[in-house]
């Protein structure tokens, strides 16, 4: 009897000859938006496949080299536990946690140095890489970082260059390169942005495209006239960022006068300068100077727009005469704080420590608009223990401030002096669109400072919220993140008597929005 055809066994499909490489069947393009998307170590190993894969990898217009990236899972469990082991504290288990240590550094530098070697090994099989137009390069500093110096040397056609060295675990060293520098032809190369880490500093004023340049973590035996070769020298540069870098010498001050540099925006982040003196950058136009001391003089930078001031207890910057513009914990006038900063369209201020540093100029009277073209201003970190009422200051010398955000932060320092105001130092301000007050606790000085904005402003709307910080986006930018926080009856009605008493609301009704 014949079969029917559902008593048959369902076709299955050819199998494909023995060694057959289906991958063989895709094109470049794809394969190569695969190789994009691995790490450091999957696309090494990827040349094992086939010749084709080796090629491939070889034509990524982004070279990414990362050591990280080729260490085990135990080596980062290693090193959770060797800081684990640090922080412990106690007499009675000093002799095991001495002995663990013994035991773990070793493992990690191996564990180091074996990822180096497998980096160096991948390297050494890469030819010139002339379709190269980024590379990214992290290392170890061990004895065989010579063929980092000659990938770098061979890769004259790359316009973004990443060379961050990294010492072996608990050890003090720094990437030297080769007399001649990076290359030995600088005036030929296309090197347009470049950032160096943990390296001693090349010449580099013959990079004629150089623009980008970010130095990070560069050692103490730096000299300070290197930093100060980098404004005269590299005239064509636009973008300066200074990461935790040092200085040698006696006074570790690092004098930048340069009238003919074309920098634009320069970052200075928690450098170990005592100082850092800025005679004369007549391009710049937005700043950052985070937890660095600065120096400046009146007429340094005429072109600034934005800037972005970050300073710990303790910080002080001074004029070029050496009187203190502010220092934590005395009181100054605000008008040597500003002075300097007339075109200014957005300032962020962030000061930790629970000391008042800034006074109105004879605290009472009406100050001059020295920020007449400021549009936001973030005040942030303001200590819970000052008379966060203080801000009103910059308020008064911002006639055209639109956005006004303030952070308070905790603080169980005992409440300091009052500021004394005087009614009558009062100026409207009528293009304020936008007040948010975070870790708002409805204190005398923050209910004296919420009046005082809605009285001298048209405001609609006013965010009052117990709970919230500002997010960084950048340097010169920032969002307000809050939380929502329920408020009891009591609490609102008791903020709301205290916010409006004494104030007129008759031409623009308020709403005050309590999260």
């Amino acid at each position: 009897m014949a079969r029917s055809r559902t008593d048959r066994s369902p076709r299955r499909r050819p199998k494909p000859a023995r060694g057959h490489d289906l991958t063989s069947t895709l094109p470049d393009d794809l394969l190569l938006h695969v190789l994009r998307r691995l790490d450091t170590r999957s696309a090494v190993g990827t040349a094992v496949l086939s010749r084709r894969w080796a090629r491939l990898r070889r034509e990524l217009p982004d070279l990414d080299l990362r050591v990280s990236n080729m260490l085990p899972p135990r080596y980062h469990r290693l090193v959770l536990l060797h800081r684990d082991i640090e922080k412990r504290k106690g007499s009675h288990c000093l002799y095991r946690r001495d002995a663990m240590q013994q035991e773990l550094v070793p493992n990690i530098r191996r564990y180091e140095r074996r990822a180096m070697r497998a980096l160096t090994s991948s390297v050494d099989r890469f030819p010139r890489p002339q379709s190269v137009s980024r590379l990214r390069l992290e290392f170890f500093l061990t004895g065989n970082t010579g063929c980092i110096n000659r990938l770098i040397a061979r890769s004259i056609d790359v316009s973004d260059l990443e060379a961050l060295a990294k010492p072996i675990h608990q050890e003090r060293s720094v990437h030297t390169f080769p007399s001649h520098g990076l290359c030995q032809e600088p005036r030929a190369s296309c090197l347009r942005s470049l950032k160096l880490g943990c390296c001693v500093l090349p010449p580099l004023h013959e990079f004629s495209a150089l623009t980008t340049l970010v130095l990070q973590d560069l050692p103490r035996s730096t000299p300070a006239a290197a930093y100060e070769g980098v404004f005269t020298s590299c005239r064509q540069l636009q973008v300066l960022h200074l990461k935790s870098c040092a200085c040698s010498g006696n006074s570790d001050l690092v004098v930048v006068g340069a009238p003919g540099s074309g920098i634009k925006e320069l970052v200075v982040d928690k450098c170990a300068f005592s100082q850092m003196w800025l005679r004369a950058l007549p391009n710049l136009e937005i700043l950052a100077s985070l937890d660095t001391t600065v120096l400046f003089e009146s007429e340094s930078f005429p072109c600034l727009r934005r800037w972005n001031l970050t300073q710990s207890v303790g910080a002080m910057i001074r004029s070029a005469e050496g009187l203190p513009l502010f220092y934590t914990g005395h009181h100054i006038e605000l008008g040597w704080f500003l002075g300097c900063t007339p075109d200014i369209t957005n300032l962020v201020v962030r000061f930790t420590g629970p000391l008042r540093w800034i006074m109105p100029s004879g605290s009472s009277s009406l100050l001059p608009p020295l920020l007449p073209k400021l549009r936001k201003l973030l005040v942030a970190d303001v200590p819970s223990s000052w008379d966060v009422s203080w801000p009103r200051l910059l308020l008064q010398t911002a006639p055209s401030l639109e956005i006004l955000h303030i952070h308070i932060a905790p603080c169980k320092e005992k409440p300091g002096h009052k500021i004394p105001w005087k009614k009558h130092t009062r100026r409207r301000h009528h293009c304020i669109k936008e007040f948010v007050v975070a870790g708002f606790e409805g204190t005398e000085s923050q209910i004296c400072l919420v009046r005082f904005v809605i009285g001298v402003s048209r405001l609609r709307h006013v965010g009052l919220f117990k709970k919230g910080q500002p997010r960084d986006k950048g340097h010169w930018d920032w969002e307000m993140v809050t939380e929502h926080h329920s408020w009891t009856d009591e609490e609102k009605d008791a903020t709301l008597e205290q916010i409006m008493d004494g104030v007129s609301f008759s031409n623009h009704p308020v709403q005050l929005i309590l999260g």
